[in-house]
């Protein structure tokens, strides 16, 4: 016994080592007494070992005194277990360690929160002792899975020609979409550098700089509120960046990656081979979201024609009063009991709705069943059967009103009806193209033209389209990649003439000047022979959520902080000296409390 720790780890020993010695060190993950015999499962990073002290053995006396998450070294001899008390489900359940020595290397006080099982705890307990937490089979485990697919990613990206670059983290401020986190200068007092949202202008230099195939796996931070699906503060992003590339090549280059990771990952569940490219204007309209759950079937249409003019006064009035008016159908396939169809319209007012409007079909009933089916008679209501496919034991749900205003609620009842019914397929990933996103939208509060998305996306059509065309129907050479109802990913052919950027950002009330102070750096590049280019970054966090089956993405980080944007275990954010305030030049004008 040379190594001073261990001669094999928890989780190495196997049948073929009985009859030899060993010496392990690890974690107590409990300790069990059987009639005077003690057994120790003793873990750690690799895996889990049976000890055994009998009380003939030197080493039970320090085996009565350990507890739970005690550090111990044991020197024994390994044996095959009993017959019948094998563990298949452990790799070394077939044999145990009878223990000779044990050396207590670190006790552990009482636990704030278990480590064996999986019991729930207030997070902000597993957040502040999240060392402890990591130290749970599911979370370390997701942690590892997370590593194992950053690697798999990283050598998929070096196999087809990319080149890993790190780009600076102390840059200038930029408007991403986000607030920036600000770090004040020393050396230069007044003036603050900012924290990257994302790599975008680095990358995009350098391609301009000539090294054609960009990726890095990049930490990008926003000063946003969290949510289950978006951390505060930092984030990881598979960024990438392509030379001489259409919209499609990207497609053709990444499709292939993401679509061989998630294969690699997926466990028991499939992946859909056919990634649709489905155009924005068409998702809102089908799915009422720009990042649908294909694993649902459920697609909308618009049946307006079949409630103008018709008996159901209150559709039929909307309609002739505001040409902008729609009535959109949210199919239910096997939802044909008046007990769902109440159930949806309870669950609609509770979402601060009137109700929802329904129509259902019962055998050997004719013309369909519910209010609606009877205000606008058998002829309307089979011809909106038709055009749904729908038959008996079906459903029908209708949202009415300008789209813009209930395409998100519209949305929502889409996804509850593929839940409700279990028609959403919970064991695939489906993945999709979003395309052709509008290149403005329009600001309410500014009245005024905006960037609907990426302000460096080309728009289709060059400047030809943003000097001929009405800027709210320019689409954009913008995409993301969903996957089961998440975005996973946005990117877009970049806008690389000057001439094109400048007219881009004066329709969005910005002129030159500020094309040249917040962006001076692009602008300046661009006027030196830019490659047409482009690219993507793919969301890291989220991806690994979806593969490990999370909910939330604390689950897959190692040291997040809590819903209210603090580092628990660490204590930050927390207050700066007087002496670091003077130095920096920064009077603090605190609100008051």
């Amino acid at each position: 016994m040379t190594h001073r720790y261990r001669s094999h780890t928890c989780g190495g020993l196997r049948a073929e080592h009985a009859g030899g010695e060993t010496r392990l060190s690890g974690w107590v993950h409990r300790v069990r007494d059987h009639g005077g015999v003690l057994f120790i499962d003793l873990r750690d990073h690799y895996g889990m070992t049976q000890v055994v002290a009998d009380p003939d053995s030197a080493a039970f006396k320090t085996a009565e005194k350990v507890r739970s998450e005690w550090v111990i070294r044991v020197d024994g001899k390994v044996r095959p277990r009993p017959a019948g008390t094998e563990n298949s489900e452990l790799p070394t359940g077939a044999i145990e360690v009878f223990a000779t020595e044990i050396e207590v290397l670190s006790q552990a006080a009482e636990l704030p929160l278990p480590v064996f099982g999986e019991p729930d705890y207030p997070e902000d307990t597993r957040l502040k002792y999240r060392f402890l937490d990591l130290r749970r089979e599911t979370l370390h485990k997701n942690i590892m899975t997370r590593t194992r697919i950053i690697a798999a990613l990283r050598n998929k990206m070096n196999g087809i020609g990319f080149n890993e670059f790190s780009t600076p983290i102390l840059t200038a401020s930029s408007p991403e979409g986000a607030r920036d986190f600000l770090v004040p200068s020393r050396i230069h007092p007044g003036k603050f550098f900012a924290l990257p949202q994302a790599p975008q202008q680095y990358k995009q230099l350098l391609m301009v700089a000539g090294f054609d195939r960009y990726f890095q796996i990049a930490p990008c931070f926003r000063d946003e509120d969290p949510r289950a699906d978006r951390l505060p503060g930092e984030f990881y992003q598979l960024d990438l960046e392509m030379s001489f590339v259409t919209q499609d090549d990207l497609f053709a280059t990444m499709e292939p990656v993401i679509l061989e990771t998630f294969s690699q990952f997926a466990g028991s569940k499939t992946v859909r081979k056919d990634v649709p490219r489905i155009p924005y204007d068409v998702s809102m309209r089908k799915y009422g979201t720009d990042k649908p759950d294909l694993r649902n079937p459920v697609e909308m249409q618009a049946v307006t024609e079949h409630f103008a003019g018709s008996g159901f006064k209150v559709f039929a009035g909307m309609i002739a009063s505001d040409p902008k008016v729609e009535v959109w159908a949210v199919p239910a396939p096997k939802g044909g009991s008046r007990a769902f169809c109440d159930r949806m319209n309870g669950w609609a007012q509770g979402e601060g709705q009137p109700g929802l409007g329904y129509v259902f079909w019962r055998e050997g009933e004719e013309g369909g069943a519910g209010p609606i089916a009877k205000n606008i008679g058998p002829e309307r209501t089979e011809a909106i059967r038709k055009q749904l496919g729908l038959g008996v034991g079906d459903a029908v749900f209708f949202v009415a009103g300008r789209p813009e205003k209930f395409v998100k609620f519209a949305g929502d009842a889409r996804t509850r009806v593929g839940k409700e019914l279990n028609l959403t397929n919970e064991n695939e990933y489906a993945l999709a193209w979003i395309v052709d996103f509008p290149f403005y939208e329009w600001d309410e509060e500014e009245k005024q033209v905006a960037f609907c998305h990426n302000p460096f996306s080309m728009p289709q059509g060059g400047i030809e389209a943003l000097t001929s065309q009405d800027p709210l129907t320019i689409k954009a050479f913008q995409y993301d990649m969903v996957c089961n109802g998440f975005e996973i990913a946005s990117g877009s052919i970049r806008n690389h003439s000057p001439e094109t950027m400048v007219k881009a950002f004066e329709i969005a009330g910005m002129g030159k000047d500020v094309v040249e102070e917040k962006f001076g750096g692009m602008y300046r590049a661009f006027q030196y022979g830019a490659p047409p280019h482009g690219g993507m970054a793919f969301g890291v966090d989220r991806i690994v959520m979806l593969l490990v089956g999370a909910s939330n993405l604390r689950e897959i980080t190692l040291f997040p902080m809590n819903q209210q944007a603090q580092d628990l275990l660490m204590g930050a954010p927390s207050s700066a000296t007087p002496k670091q305030l003077r130095e920096l030049h920064i009077r603090l004008n605190l609100p008051e409390s």
